[in-house]
């Protein structure tokens, strides 16, 4: 397995936005994917997404076999929530590992939670999703959606071997879909993908990341 590239990591920071302007849509509309709705915020700003970013997962679920769907768990986060997020999770590693400097706590988070400054779901440029049957009821890929590095001993990691035969067959359908659609997938979450991004933009040799941090206020 080649090394990974954490969010965390200065190749990501370094690549520039050039915004496009793209607006972002709600992808409840039109009934074309499956929502739930384990991660609504309070502003129900979860279902929103780039729209480019929704066109490519729709051709993604179109490949999927018949009597399969992804099932959308959550897309846009504005960046007070993503800090937040972020914070907790580092202060609880920093109360574990008392040892370690700022700079392993930050690289250490960032396996789970994007740093803010460059968090794709900020950007509308990431969604976090898995598959599920025409029902809605979930297929086996190894660990719950957001488990933990630290809890699932690193079953969480896309490529982990520490998995049933059937999760493996089945992250490979789901990233089999997603690239072909255009997605780049985060390593070490094998339900986060992302097109847009800093981090697709590294991972593709795009010159820059199509989509920067977002602020949206009210939504119609």
């Amino acid at each position: 397995m080649s090394e990974i590239v954490l969010m965390s990591d200065p190749q990501v920071a370094v690549i520039p936005v050039e915004e496009c302007g793209e607006r972002l849509v709600d992808v409840r509309r039109g009934g074309s994917l499956l929502v739930d709705v384990r991660n609504q915020d309070p502003a129900d700003a979860f279902a929103y997404l780039r729209e480019g970013v929704l066109e490519r997962l729709l051709k993604a679920q179109a490949m999927l076999p018949q009597g399969l769907r992804l099932l959308f768990v959550e897309g846009y986060r504005p960046p007070s929530l993503q800090r937040e997020y972020f914070e907790e999770y580092a202060n609880g590693l920093r109360a574990s590992h008392s040892e370690w400097s700022d700079e392993q706590i930050r690289a250490a988070a960032s396996r789970y939670v994007s740093p803010p400054d460059i968090a794709p779901h900020s950007a509308g440029a990431a969604v976090d999703l898995t598959l599920a049957d025409t029902s809605g009821h979930e297929l086996d890929l190894g660990t719950r959606m957001n488990a933990d590095p630290e809890k699932s001993e690193g079953a969480c990691y896309t490529h982990a071997v520490n998995i049933s035969e059937e999760a493996r067959a089945n992250r490979k359908m789901l990233d089999d879909v997603l690239v072909a659609a255009g997605l780049v997938n985060y390593p070490t979450e094998w339900w986060h993908w992302s097109f847009g991004d800093r981090y697709w933009a590294l991972i593709t040799g795009e010159a820059a990341a199509l989509y920067g941090p977002k602020e949206i206020t009210r939504r119609g």
